[in-house]
């Protein structure tokens, strides 16, 4: 697969990167770091209903602008460099691909269409305990005339405690590991769900537990049934991870560009310390991890706009799940592995409150630890290969 940015990829990318220098500078992360919901209102106001950036993947029947996975990954890595808090990831790499992927003809033309204005946020939530497999998900789904009474917890759900459309997975009594699963959407405001805001490391990213007691939901909010559902749950999770891969992306290269101009600037034995050999080769050194990284996630990106085009090639969309590995591998060890340079080749300030590396350091550290570790995807990549050479 031949990859290179289009003309239009570049204009989406170069308006990405001006807004995001004055609406997400130094200033006004920290200014939205201090919310509750870790996020500017005029901001999302402004990304959702001027610039459109949630209705970058809804079909244009949806009221939507009908483009691809890879434009949006173009917007994540942006928000990545700037470390915009908004509910933008949960809304787009999460909620977005699950309705595109369900079944449910109405539930997608009145969310997606929600979406779309900019004034719906939505997020996913699933694990009960930490985990990607089908084991994670414990919320139980009881029949009863008319729909199901759902009874359980998520842990650790993004922007959980904000969204206003929550889409939960819960399993059939009995059931275990993959089956049973169904897709469920709910309104925020639900009757009997409580929503627990989560202190986080990083406090550009809020997280949140969300219980769910004798919830009572009906046949028209199921998104899908055990026969497709954690088939759904796992593709969204993956093309998230590929997005997650995008965002970090955009974290390393920042990291990268932070420390390029520090060294330029400071001083050391009447001469700048980027003229060392030894500060040159660590940041060659980054460099190159950021290109691979890149290079993973766009290549991660391609193969998920594969996935939610219902005429995608099939032979593509049987690399998801090791494209999506690969992708999230190389993008979280290379934002930390940035992120922890920067620190040090900034010296003592590296590690002050009034310098912005600590940022992204957080960041690095939360985003490796989300949607599956380094540790946890080699293993998944691993297990592939194996099955595909027996």
């Amino acid at each position: 697969m031949e990859f290179a940015f289009t003309e239009e990829h570049l204009m989406i990318r170069d308006s990405a990167e001006r807004f995001l220098a004055q609406a997400s500078d130094s200033q006004a992360v920290r200014a939205a770091m201090s919310r509750a919901d870790a996020h500017d209102p005029l901001v999302w106001q402004k990304i959702g209903q001027e610039l459109y950036w949630p209705a970058l993947m809804v079909p244009e029947r949806f009221g939507g602008m009908g483009l691809g996975f890879v434009e949006l990954a173009i917007l994540l890595e942006q928000s990545g460099r700037y470390l915009l808090g908004s509910p933008l990831f949960a809304t787009a790499c999460l909620a977005t691909p699950a309705l595109l992927l369900g079944h449910n003809k109405a539930l997608q033309q009145h969310w997606l269409g929600a979406i779309a204005t900019g004034k719906t946020r939505a997020t996913l939530a699933f694990a009960s305990v930490p985990g990607l497999a089908g084991d994670s998900v414990q919320t139980v789904a009881q029949a009863h005339p008319g729909g199901w009474i759902l009874n359980g917890g998520y842990a650790q759900v993004i922007d959980g405690a904000s969204a206003d459309l929550l889409l939960i997975a819960a399993r059939a009594p009995g059931s275990a590991g993959d089956q049973g699963i169904s897709l469920f959407a709910l309104p925020g405001d639900t009757p009997g769900v409580i929503r627990s805001p989560l202190a986080t490391m990083d406090q550009t990213r809020r997280l949140a537990r969300i219980d769910l007691d004798q919830v009572q939901v009906g046949e028209a909010q199921r998104l899908a049934g055990p026969e497709q559902g954690w088939g759904i749950l796992r593709d969204t999770l993956l093309i998230a991870a590929i997005g997650l891969a995008a965002e970090q992306t955009g974290g390393a290269q920042q990291s990268l560009d932070l420390t390029l101009t520090y060294i330029a600037e400071r001083r050391q034995f009447n001469r700048t310390i980027a003229s060392f050999q030894a500060i040159k080769h660590r940041c060659a050194d980054m460099m190159l991890q950021v290109e691979c990284a890149r290079s993973a996630a766009y290549y991660a990106a391609c193969v998920a706009q594969e996935r939610l085009d219902p005429e995608g090639d099939p032979a593509v969309v049987k690399e998801l799940e090791g494209a999506a590995a690969v992708a999230k591998i190389h993008a979280s060890e290379a934002f930390f592995h940035c992120a922890a340079e920067s620190i040090q080749l900034h010296g003592g300030v590296g590690f002050t409150w009034e310098y912005d590396p600590h940022l992204y350091f957080k960041r690095a550290r939360a985003s490796e630890q989300l949607l599956g570790t380094p540790a946890l995807h080699r293993e998944r990549l691993a297990t592939l290969l194996l099955g595909e050479q027996a």
